[in-house]
């Protein structure tokens, strides 16, 4: 049984950037996206549960709702959103983190 977690620290303020909604996304048979979860990241920058159900093989995609954020901290900023894409290909724990800044972000597989 494959599960999602994700983890987003504001790499300026060099803190967890907390209340940032999340959504995450299965592609269908025909391309399509469907939504299989959401949250919001808490006080430590996580949302340690992201998928309603186990993840099935194949591609999916986070997308990291972050204007609001950086407009909260009156911070000008080039991305609204921040959209990762990634493949499950057997039964793990995927956790995908993100080092956020105004004009750039990074990612990685995580454990």
């Amino acid at each position: 049984m494959s599960t999602l977690s994700t983890h987003v620290l504001d790499a300026v303020r060099g803190v967890p950037a907390a209340g940032i909604p999340v959504e995450a996304f299965a592609r269908g048979i025909e391309n399509d996206w469907h939504r299989i979860g959401s949250g919001i990241t808490d006080d430590d920058g996580r949302v340690t549960s992201l998928a309603d159900t186990p993840l099935d093989p194949g591609t999916h995609r986070i997308v990291f709702v972050t204007g609001d954020y950086f407009a909260a901290h009156d911070v000008e900023a080039f991305y609204p959103e921040v959209c990762i894409t990634f493949v499950v290909t057997d039964e793990r724990h995927y956790h995908v983190p993100v080092l956020l800044s105004p004009f750039a972000y990074s990612t990685y597989r995580g454990s």
